[in-house]
């Protein structure tokens, strides 16, 4: 639900521009106030849900999501929908970690990985239908009231999961007991949640607001300085014989930190790309949003049955799966940018980016889901809900920073030279950080090699 009302909404922008008389600031806080926010709350929320109950957490942010949801596709102005883009990112920051501390809670070995291939699967649909669904409700509703059913195709969506939340969710739903016990807020960590939630903020905000003031990228080194404090507050804390919000140990786990800047360097090169394909189809080529939408349908259908497959392989042969994920996004990446080329200099049909993009979305599907189960492996219980929030706030940094850096490339080339050299480059870049992303996979995949010599002498 969350994950469909990002990529139906990028379709939709030049829509909701010209219904709202909306500018370019506005646009991009569509889609950075939802970021933002989302990002903020990710940590927290995923703490509160091992404390208190992960499916009240769930059932809260569903709620929240679908209220928001109604506000946006009712709003009358850009700032009325910005405010409630916040509060949708605020319920996804609630919903998203409940569902991976679930899957940590609620299956084990081998069953994890199917679960997380299976989480991957819906990622891919959801990634999938969004800019189809996205284009058919535009088209056939026109420009005004297509953005809106965008947003309000959310609430029989958020209904039904509520429904079924409340019938299937293991009870108790809410630890009362927990909530009755003296000093139960300071479980919570709320210091540690505010120092770390100002932290995110600092760090994303220059990436979604770099076009207003160079003085806004002052604010990231003061994020990385709130980094810092969040570190040594969470040390005191735990020194206290207090619970931290993070437990700061799990990043001496390899597989763990190992895992999340895999992730992290993998999202900072892959998102741009599905911000990227549609503006170039629609405002380079003449595309259509309903046409720009069915271009990333390979991808996303390869990417939900690799998810699925993957999943259940990652379990016998671990590492070498991500690594082979990351591998077959390389190759898409290439076939990407030969396309590209052979499109302007060869006059070959641009429907081939399709088949580039559907390659890619099979790495991207063998990649995130088992990486995601292998950096969750050996966290505790206890701690499986915010150690995952901490994995997809990584997640959301790389997102924000790429999509702010590489789409910066590529329009400055554009306005400069042409959008055929500017998406070249722009892919080009994107290959050399997933590169990255491949180097620590395989040193992961060798320091694994080493502590099996060094059991087996």
């Amino acid at each position: 639900m969350s994950l469909l009302s990002v990529s139906i909404v990028n379709v939709a922008l030049p829509s909701m521009q010209t219904s709202l008389n909306a500018s370019f600031a506005d646009l991009q806080w569509i889609l950075a106030g939802y970021t933002l926010s989302f990002g903020v709350f990710l940590v927290g929320a995923g703490r509160a849900g091992d404390l208190f109950g992960r499916g009240a957490l769930f059932l809260f942010g569903a709620f929240l999501f679908t209220i928001a949801s109604i506000a946006s596709g009712l709003a009358t102005d850009p700032l009325s929908l910005n405010i409630a883009r916040v509060f949708q990112g605020v319920g996804s920051g609630f919903l998203t970690p409940q569902g991976v501390g679930m899957i940590q809670q609620y299956f084990h070995g081998k069953e994890r990985g199917w679960a997380f291939g299976l989480f991957g699967t819906t990622v891919g649909l959801s990634v999938a239908l969004g800019p189809v669904l996205g284009g058919v409700l535009i088209k056939f509703f026109g420009s005004d009231l297509g953005w809106r059913l965008t947003f309000l195709i959310n609430v029989p969506a958020g209904i039904l999961t509520m429904s079924l939340a409340w019938l299937w969710f293991p009870r108790p739903l809410l630890q009362i007991d927990k909530l009755r016990q003296p000093g139960w807020i300071k479980a919570l960590d709320p210091i540690g949640a505010t120092i770390l939630g100002l932290a995110v903020l600092a760090i994303l905000f220059p990436f979604v607001e770099f076009y207003r003031s160079t003085t806004l990228w002052l604010l990231l080194p003061l994020g990385l300085i709130l980094i810092l404090v969040f570190i040594g507050w969470e040390r005191y804390y735990e020194r206290k014989g207090l619970s931290p919000m993070v437990n700061l140990n799990t990043f001496s786990i390899p597989s763990y930190r190992n895992g999340n800047i895999v992730m992290c360097l993998f999202f900072l090169g892959m998102s741009s790309i599905w911000v990227l394909v549609p503006i170039y189809l629609q405002q380079a080529l003449g595309f259509s949003a309903f046409a720009a939408g069915f271009m990333g349908v390979p991808a996303s259908l390869s990417a939900s049955w690799a998810s699925h497959r993957a999943g259940s392989a990652v379990g016998h042969y671990g590492i070498n799966v991500v690594i082979a994920g990351i591998t077959v996004s390389l190759l898409g990446l290439f076939l990407a940018v030969l396309a590209f080329y052979l499109n302007a200099y060869h006059n070959i049909s641009i429907w081939w980016l399709a088949v580039a993009l559907g390659v890619f979305g099979l790495g991207q599907g063998t990649t995130i889901s088992p990486n995601q189960a292998l950096t969750l492996s050996e966290i505790p219980l206890d701690y499986a809900g915010s150690a995952g929030a901490v994995v997809q706030t990584g997640q959301r940094i790389g997102t924000s920073v790429g999509i702010a850096v590489i789409t910066a490339i590529v329009f400055t080339l554009q306005a400069a030279h042409s959008w055929m050299l500017a998406m070249i480059v722009g892919f080009i870049s994107i290959f050399l950080i997933i590169s990255l992303s491949l180097m620590v996979s395989l040193l992961d995949r060798k320091r694994l090699h080493l502590e099996s010599s060094e059991i087996q002498n």
